[in-house]
């Protein structure tokens, strides 16, 4: 930015301390720590705001608005992409204090502050005999206003939908600093437009999210895990098509590891779960709801099996379940022994296409001489592409884009998104043009210019091509990381 920018921005600080006092921090060490996101490459805020309550937010988004300052909201950081990275600097409005919930039994719904941990939700209305189904790996940590601002989803998915799904009703404020809620606490509402479901998925561009109404649904009693090898990786996504197709089970897990993910799994956990297929792609499915309904769909997932896998097992009690789980909750970490950096796509694709991408990227793997794991949510389409690349070389970092550009290419002319549950942030900006139209671009810009006039809401995303091997990490362990190693990046 130029001087007079600065000047500007140095002015809007010094008011906004006097308004806000304790609630803004100009510590170098918290500018550091609020500088980047899970993507770990950093950017540097000019001053970080805890805001004690809602109309702190107004009176930020009101200054900023006035003297044009970029403002880039957070909870915990936990995005991948870099959807909560300052780019242009700015103030960081840090949202994770602002985290009280309640739980309605009557209405069946959470109340809760954009703050509220995902896995504290969860845990409160399982206690409540009611279920929160959104499931993202970082739940310990994450925010509800962040898997709102990127539509978080996670492994339940292919039974119970994303977090879209589940938002009845969103507060906030526009970036004017002028207060809305979209949406209210009521079992229907058809009144106006749904602007509610425009806040939902745009990564902090429109507005800010500081309390959702949630709706709970009631928590399935029983579940039964199983853990299947097969011989190839078509085997196990045309086999999920076919008990899907059949339609009288649904499964609320049905996840997929390639050969490649399972070797490094298996590596890690130090044994193999299927002695005579060591090494085999692997499908991990599990059933949940009524004791009877699950004794029922378990009957049918062994015949399936049965019938299509070369051999599987099954958990008679929770220790055996986390048994069959382990190779699944490993197999991300278990990457970085073929790389120092990651470049994780989550796409999504048509689910009877599944295959016929796990092929492709096999080609790709080949004429790249990349490791690349896939794993992911079989029964929705969405799986993780797993690009693993050394990126001191910058020769290899830039073969490992092309891998990235070459999978994205290939996703998009399946009818898939770049994107199934992590957003675009930075680093998916530059496939955007793969996948958006002239007239889609056009149409969400119009959006933008029309709520947020001035560009002060996370500027930088989205429209603006960024990319991310270019860039050297920041050197941190981030609570909710996979690797172990110093030094690795995720995606």
């Amino acid at each position: 930015m130029n001087t007079l920018t600065d000047s500007t921005h140095a002015r809007a600080t010094t008011i906004l301390q006097q308004r806000l006092n304790e609630s803004v921090s100009v510590e170098p060490d918290d500018l550091d720590r609020h500088g980047y996101d899970g993507l770990k490459i950093a950017f540097q805020a000019d001053a970080v705001i805890r805001p004690s309550n809602e109309s702190e937010v107004g009176t930020v988004l009101e200054l900023a608005n006035i003297f044009e300052v970029p403002v880039t909201t957070r909870g915990a950081g936990s995005t991948l992409t870099g959807s909560a990275t300052p780019k242009y600097g700015g103030w960081v409005l840090d949202l994770s204090g602002m985290d009280t919930f309640e739980i309605d039994p009557i209405s069946n719904f959470c109340h809760a502050q954009a703050g509220a941990v995902v896995g504290r939700i969860q845990d409160a209305a399982l206690e409540q005999n009611r279920f929160y189904p959104p499931d993202p790996s970082s739940l310990k940590w994450c925010t509800i206003g962040g898997n709102i601002a990127c539509n978080a989803g996670g492994l339940r998915c292919v039974k119970y939908g994303v977090t879209r799904d589940y938002v009845v009703a969103l507060g906030g404020f526009l970036p004017t600093g002028e207060p809305v809620q979209f949406g209210r606490d009521l079992k229907k509402f058809a009144s106006g437009y749904n602007l509610r479901d425009l806040w939902v998925g745009s990564e902090g561009m429109l507005g800010i999210i500081t309390r959702a109404t949630l709706k709970l649904i009631p928590a399935p009693r029983d579940r039964r895990t199983f853990l299947a090898s097969f011989q190839t990786e078509r085997a196990v996504l045309e086999s999920v098509q076919a008990l899907l197709e059949d339609g009288r089970v649904q499964p609320s897990i049905l996840e997929f590891l390639d050969r490649l993910s399972v070797r490094g799994a298996e590596g890690r956990i130090g044994r193999t779960l299927f002695p005579r297929s060591p090494g085999s792609p692997l499908l991990l499915v599990e059933v949940d709801g009524h004791p009877a309904q699950v004794t029922e769909d378990a009957e049918c997932v062994k015949q399936w099996l049965a019938s299509s896998a070369v051999e599987f097992l099954e958990a008679t009690n929770k220790a055996e379940a986390d048994q069959l789980w382990e190779v699944r909750r490993k197999c991300s970490g278990a990457m970085f022994e073929l790389g120092n950096s990651k470049l994780n796509q989550d796409v999504v694709v048509p689910i009877r296409l599944e295959a016929d991408l796990v092929e492709f990227i096999e080609t790709v793997r080949e004429s790249t001489g990349l490791p690349i794991a896939v794993f992911g949510h079989a029964g929705d389409g969405n799986l993780h592409v797993n690009v693993m690349y050394d990126r001191r070389s910058m020769d290899v970092r830039e073969t490992a884009a092309k891998a990235v550009k070459m999978v994205m290419e290939k996703v998009v002319e399946l009818g898939g998104s770049i994107s199934g549950e992590h957003g675009i942030g930075l680093a998916k900006t530059p496939f955007t043009k793969m996948e958006f139209s002239s007239a889609q671009f056009a149409t969400m810009k119009a959006v933008k210019k029309a709520l947020d006039p001035r560009n002060i809401l996370n500027p930088g995303k989205l429209f603006e091509t960024f990319e991310p091997w270019r860039h050297d990490p920041v050197e941190v362990q981030l609570p909710w990381d996979h690797a172990k190693a110093s030094g690795s990046i995720e995606p």
